[in-house]
């Protein structure tokens, strides 16, 4: 600590002052009686500076993945981080239960006064979409055009520059591409899965024939351990998932995809419990930016029914679907499609098991 640091104030640390005079109704400035707009106010510039708070995170993360070494101690650091805006999207989604204490009419006393604001305008919150990795052929148009188009040309270049720049997940894919245990001279992990997950189908198949009450049950159950064949195929044929890739079904680079899946299937590998974490983490922020637009969506529709959003969008529709639209790691979550039982796992050689555990 160093020392010779004048003293100073909470308020002055603060900025009280300044942070309180920042809430200024348009209802006071043309005499209109709206108590609720106050709240209105506070909520969101409150989300704005929670928006702050994650943007330093992620940048921080990012700026980790960014070399082309992640240590370990760094990967600690970045789970953390990932952590924090979790904890702090949980704060977001509550908080809407604090402005829906403000009903349609109030809303009404001031909503004319808004025109053509637009929570749409957020600059930070399309920051964050586009660092985290939100593709722009996924964004939905905003009244027939381009989201960046309804904001200030300084802030549109910042929105532009953020989806140019490598979002992160590029950069964990890109980390996740480079794992190290995924093929060696004692384990090759896409053979040894591709044979158990084959070895599993095979025992369904003839417990079906086994036990099957009719012919019909049978030919249904078959015929459903042919469509899991089919989809096991996709991510164990490079060429084919390359192909799925390319029409959109998966994002992940293959080698990006089967690292993830090894991470997930061997998590209790003391090496990998980071790394399981660290997916954990992107998919827990994948949800709540989905759950709250969600709770947005529903939030918007009870204000304002079926009117168009004072920055003339469609509203409530328009938010409720860019929930699944705007989703940015959905193959984590489709990860779960190909875990395959404990007791089915292929044993990790000696070799690797040893390097997994931290040991030389």
């Amino acid at each position: 600590m160093k020392k010779n640091v004048p003293p100073i104030s909470y308020g002055d640390y603060l900025q009280t002052a300044g942070l309180l005079n920042l809430q200024r109704p348009r209802s006071d400035e043309f005499n209109v009686k709206a108590h609720d707009e106050l709240l209105f106010i506070i909520v969101h510039q409150t989300y704005e500076l929670w928006f702050k708070q994650i943007l330093h995170e992620l940048n921080s993360v990012m700026s980790l993945f960014a070399s082309d070494l992640v240590h370990e101690s760094d990967m600690g650091t970045a789970v953390a981080r990932l952590g924090r805006i979790v904890e702090i999207q949980r704060l977001l989604v509550d908080q809407v239960s604090v402005l829906e204490t403000m009903t349609p009419l109030d809303f009404l006393d001031f909503r004319d006064l808004l025109y053509p604001a637009s929570g749409f305008q957020s600059l930070q919150w399309r920051l964050i979409e586009n660092k985290l990795g939100l593709r722009s052929d996924r964004r939905l148009k905003y009244n027939s055009t381009p989201y960046h188009a309804h904001v200030p040309p300084a802030e549109e270049q910042q929105m532009l520059q953020a989806e140019k720049d490598p979002s992160l997940f590029d950069r964990v894919d890109a980390w996740l591409a480079r794992a190290p245990f995924l093929s060696n001279k004692d384990f090759d992990f896409q053979a040894e899965y591709g044979k158990a997950v084959r070895t599993m189908l095979e025992n369904d198949k003839e417990t079906i024939i086994r036990f099957a009450k009719t012919n019909e049950d049978k030919e249904r159950n078959l015929k459903q351990v042919a469509e899991a064949e089919s989809t096991f195929a996709a991510i164990t044929d490079p060429a084919r998932y390359e192909e799925l890739r390319n029409a959109g079904t998966f994002r992940l680079s293959h080698s990006a995809l089967q690292a993830a899946l090894l991470i997930l299937l061997y998590r209790e590998q003391p090496l990998l419990s980071l790394p399981f974490q660290l997916l954990t983490k992107l998919q827990d922020i994948d949800e709540l930016m989905t759950t709250w637009r969600y709770r947005h969506a529903l939030m918007v529709h009870r204000m304002l029914g079926s009117k168009i959003g004072t920055g003339g969008s469609s509203g409530h529709q328009y938010l409720k679907a860019s929930t699944d639209q705007h989703r940015i790691f959905g193959d984590l979550f489709n990860l779960a499609t190909f875990l395959i039982p404990r007791s089915e796992l292929p044993p990790l050689p000696k070799s690797l098991s040893t390097k997994l555990s931290f040991q030389n």
